[in-house]
């Protein structure tokens, strides 16, 4: 790497460690959830019926959807969402967001903005987001068009 190069991905990796980090301390300290449960909640408010299969829920969260699992146990004993099988297809689960799952994220949705505006979007010209935009877009999609073994711990 060029020393542009090395201090552009060292900036990166910084904030890929830094940012989660905040973004977690806030959502613990204000709604009790960790911003991974974040993401799956509002991904489930965001579907129709506020329902979706555990495969395409983990795909939205970019995790295994055996950490999923987990994850979706621990909140479906919280009584944040329900699981059953999915009625087009009993071999895959679904999970649903319950009322009080849906007022949680609800609950939760402005103080997260506030945080990600305050971290990430404050301070930024439209050009600037917009090319936040594009970078993380590229990033993403060099990502995801690695083969999966690349793209996971083993």
């Amino acid at each position: 790497m060029t020393d542009h190069e090395r201090d552009a991905w060292l900036a990166l990796a910084k904030l890929m460690f830094n940012l989660p980090s905040a973004l977690d301390a806030q959502l613990l300290r204000d709604s009790n959830l960790t911003l991974f449960d974040y993401f799956v909640l509002s991904g489930l408010s965001m579907t129709p019926g506020r329902t979706m299969r555990l495969s395409d829920l983990a795909n939205f969260v970019s995790c295994s959807l055996s950490r999923l699992s987990n994850v979706v146990k621990r909140m479906e004993q919280r009584g944040l969402l329900r699981r059953a099988p999915d009625p087009e297809s009993p071999r895959y689960t679904v999970a649903t967001l319950t009322d009080a799952g849906w007022d949680l994220v609800v609950a939760a949705a402005p103080g997260h903005v506030a945080a990600v505006r305050h971290y990430v979007i404050d301070g930024l010209t439209p050009s600037q987001i917009d090319v936040l935009r594009e970078v993380a877009c590229h990033v993403t999609r060099q990502i995801d068009s690695a083969p999966e073994s690349a793209r996971r711990p083993q």
